[in-house]
């Protein structure tokens, strides 16, 4: 299983998510986090992780989860497709829900474990993959879900690492937020993780690190 789960998309770490990906240049953008936005701040958003990607040579194309809902076979081919899950952030409890309704919070965690692609997550796309979404929802709004996604906010996350994360650590633009994420944690007695946006966590073959 191979992850790159950062705060802001590469931060400072491009050169070791490239020897993350190896020789593969096929990605998919997943920006489904993005879904409770304007159509036009969504579609910028889109292409504001598609272009960097292109510059370092990827083949990329969007995947919009929305369009697999009750179609999780469908989806499972067209993962098998790609060398890079590129997840970007937004509202982590909608990427959930959207995660959910489609069938990737199965059928992602499986193909990860036979090393099909690699994930990467940056923000919420990073929190996918913990135990727990529950200290988020200061940072994230939950009641954004009902409207964009027509079911109610699941609190678990992927499980796929053993803590918590806490993006755009030390981050001027969201002031304090972040400390009281951390504070709900410890009260809660959850393991976590803080990052800044120039860290990475890299997982590979089941060793991770913090860079």
């Amino acid at each position: 299983m191979r992850l790159f789960l950062s705060s802001y998309r590469f931060g400072a770490h491009q050169d070791r998510f490239l020897e993350l990906v190896g020789g593969g240049r096929r990605a998919l953008v997943v920006a489904n986090a993005c879904d409770s936005w304007p159509a036009s701040a969504r579609a910028s958003a889109v292409t504001s992780d598609v272009v960097p990607l292109q510059k370092l040579g990827f083949q990329v194309e969007e995947l919009d989860l929305r369009q697999f809902v009750g179609a999780t076979n469908a989806l499972r081919k067209r993962l098998e497709t790609t060398d890079v899950l590129w997840v970007r952030g937004g509202n982590t409890f909608v990427l959930r829900a959207q995660f959910g309704r489609c069938g990737a919070d199965v059928v992602v965690p499986e193909l990860l474990r036979t090393d099909s692609f690699v994930y990467a997550g940056y923000s919420a796309g990073a929190c996918l993959m913990t135990p727990t979404l529950h200290g988020l929802e200061i940072e994230d709004p939950v009641d954004e879900v009902l409207p964009t996604c027509g079911i109610d906010p699941i609190w678990t996350g992927l499980g796929l690492v053993d803590h918590a994360i806490v993006p755009h650590w030390d981050s001027p633009e969201l002031g304090q937020t972040g400390s009281k994420v951390v504070s709900e944690l410890q009260r809660l007695g959850v393991p976590h993780q803080t990052l800044r946006d120039d860290q990475a966590i890299i997982v590979d073959d089941g060793s991770a690190e913090v860079f």
